[in-house]
């Protein structure tokens, strides 16, 4: 509902590719020198993932595979990529079973994110990183905090101090921007207060996490999101 990324994930704007062409793809990333490959909400193409990136290892590819997931996964297709991804990015985005219906169309997201990232952390186990301060293995957890939802982040982060290991990654983002058909509803259709920041900041820091940094709170967050002009 709020995807700022919607032109692509809701609207459909693309275009196909083979599996030998994807990697290929990162073959030339690499060559490009980008640290990583960084998949995006690859859910949906996980299978023919794990063919590219056959394929794509056996030409040379050596650069971490980063899975950029919103956490809301089958947990048979994480365990499908154990050995084909390298680090872990999953949003933990829901605490409340209504509110993740309402806004992303996900019932039951809390339960299933969360064996999902537990999942995700047995996999690839704790975070490391490279002489440039890259990261090359681990996992990496997000939340964005929602207007009008504070107590869905402190539950968020409530869970995540006594569940994951102290040596995972949390990130806490306050960038949060109305777009697409959230601007049509009157909970979630502005960005953060100063309030309401300083309320998860409070929080955050009371939790005393080993690895976790928040956001600041910015005002021009929309200037940043890609133009996906085809």
């Amino acid at each position: 509902m709020f995807c700022q990324n919607y032109e692509i994930s809701q609207l459909g704007k693309g275009y196909e590719i083979t599996i030998q062409k994807l990697a290929e793809i990162f073959i030339a990333q690499q060559e490009k020198g980008a640290h990583n490959i960084n998949l995006v909400t690859p859910t949906m193409y996980a299978y023919h993932i794990i063919e590219a990136i056959k394929i794509a290892k056996q030409n040379g590819l050596n650069i971490p595979i980063i899975y950029n997931s919103n956490g809301y996964e089958n947990i048979e297709t994480i365990r499908a990529l154990k050995g084909y991804i390298d680090v872990y990015l999953p949003d933990l985005k829901y605490y409340s079973n209504e509110v993740a219906t309402k806004y992303s169309k996900a019932p039951h997201y809390f339960e299933i994110a969360t064996k999902v990232i537990l999942e995700m952390i047995n996999q690839v186990g704790s975070p490391r990183f490279d002489e440039q301060g890259m990261i090359i293995k681990g996992v990496m957890i997000r939340h964005l905090v929602l207007p009008n939802h504070i107590q869905n982040t402190k539950n968020i982060l409530k869970w995540i101090k006594e569940n994951i290991p102290e040596d995972v990654y949390i990130n806490v983002m306050a960038q949060y921007f109305p777009t697409y058909k959230a601007k049509e509803d009157k909970l979630i259709n502005r960005k953060l207060t100063k309030r309401e920041y300083k309320q998860v900041e409070e929080y955050f820091y009371s939790l005393d996490f080993k690895n976790g940094y928040i956001q600041e709170l910015g005002e021009h967050e929309e200037e940043y999101v890609p133009k996906w002009d085809i």
